[in-house]
């Protein structure tokens, strides 16, 4: 019979016993996401007085200084989570046309358990999803203002998974 490598121990062991639930565990307004290649991070924080936001993050270009701000409205039927993530955009007073040039990604937000069911964005107070799904994320990146030397080089997924919370 051949003998098992200490590896193959230690992956024996975390299969065996289940680790615990982080989603479970964490709140929606501290969960911290990121991506496969570990090129991004997204951290949600409490909203405060903000009530036309449901829930808002930070996204983070790991390894570099780009950090956009992110922010998520619900439809009047509450289903659907519509986000934004925007980098640079102009305080005070703008106009349309300001906020589309700063916006580097918009589309609903999506989460999903372990085994892949979708739902709506948990709401603050409400237990962490184990996933977010944004669609066309990478690609969006790459025609934004992010994208380039110095800022984001790597196009993420566009599901981000549960890493922490924070």
């Amino acid at each position: 019979m051949p003998r098992l490598a200490p590896v193959h121990w230690a992956m024996m062991a975390f299969t065996a016993i289940p680790a615990p639930a982080l989603a479970d565990e964490c709140v929606q307004e501290k969960a911290i996401y990121g991506d496969m290649d570990d090129a991004y991070e997204l951290r949600f924080e409490p909203v405060g007085a903000e009530m036309a936001v449901s829930n808002k993050f930070k996204f983070a270009v790991r390894n570099t200084p780009i950090v956009a701000d992110g922010v998520v409205m619900r439809s009047d039927d509450l289903q659907h989570a519509n986000g934004m993530i925007m980098f640079n955009c102009p305080e005070g007073d703008v106009t349309g046309a300001d906020l589309r040039a700063c916006t580097v990604w918009q589309g609903m937000i999506y989460a999903s358990d372990e085994r892949g069911n979708i739902s709506a964005l948990p709401a603050e107070g409400d237990g962490a999803a184990e996933r977010l799904f944004l669609p066309a994320l990478g690609p969006s990146i790459r025609e934004s203002s992010m994208w380039g030397a110095g800022k984001a080089t790597i196009a993420p997924w566009d599901v981000l998974t549960l890493k922490g919370c924070g």
